[in-house]
């Protein structure tokens, strides 16, 4: 599997573990489970994009 298909497949993944957090916290479920693998997740996903969540200043968008 290339690297690109890997990151397409694993976003495909991401997409639909949100679906099912969604659902659960409508439903008042507990969805720790899911938190968990939707972290490691976008821990790999940043790990192959090379993005870092403190790459980009916060304040980016609001300067002039």
């Amino acid at each position: 599997m290339s690297q690109d298909q890997y990151l397409k497949t694993l976003k495909k993944d991401i997409r639909e573990i949100n679906k099912i957090i969604d659902e659960k916290i409508m439903r008042g479920e507990s969805y720790k489970r899911e938190a968990r693998d939707h972290k490691l997740m976008m821990r790999h996903l940043r790990y192959h994009t090379g993005q870092s969540i403190w790459r980009k200043p916060l304040f980016r968008k609001f300067s002039f």
